[in-house]
C-alpha cells in the first residue's frame, strides 16, 4: 500500500447582483485510505475545523453585505442610520408576533 497525501477542497461561494461576491475555499487532506479509526478521527477533527472556519467567515461576509444593503435602503427611504436600527430593533423585539403600532 502506498500512502498518498493527496488535498480536498471545501468551498464555498455568494454570488449576488447586488453585492461584491466571493468565493471561500479551504485545503483539507483526503479521506484517509485505512480504517483506523484513529486516522478517521483526525481527518473528521480537521474536517470539523475548516468547516468552522468557513462557516465564521461566511457570516461575516453575509453581515458586511447585509449592512450595505441596509445602509442603501435608508438612503433610498431617506432614513437615517439611527431610524434603521430602532425599526430593526423593533422587528427583533416583536418576531415571532403580531406588532401593536403606536398611534
Amino acid at each position: 500500500m502506498s500512502s498518498e497525501n493527496t488535498s480536498a477542497k471545501l468551498t464555498a461561494s455568494y454570488e449576488s447582483p447586488e453585492n461584491e461576491s466571493f468565493t471561500i475555499t479551504k485545503t483539507i487532506a483526503s479521506a484517509p485510505p485505512s480504517s483506523s479509526v484513529e486516522e478517521k478521527t483526525r481527518y473528521l477533527e480537521k474536517l470539523r475545523q475548516a468547516v468552522t472556519e468557513s462557516q465564521e467567515r461566511i457570516n461575516k461576509e453575509l453581515t458586511l453585505r447585509m449592512e450595505q444593503d441596509n445602509a442603501r435602503a435608508s438612503s433610498a427611504h431617506g432614513k437615517s442610520a439611527a431610524n434603521l436600527a430602532t425599526d430593526e430593533d423593533r422587528e427583533e423585539e416583536n418576531y415571532g408576533e403580531e406588532a401593536q403600532e403606536e398611534v
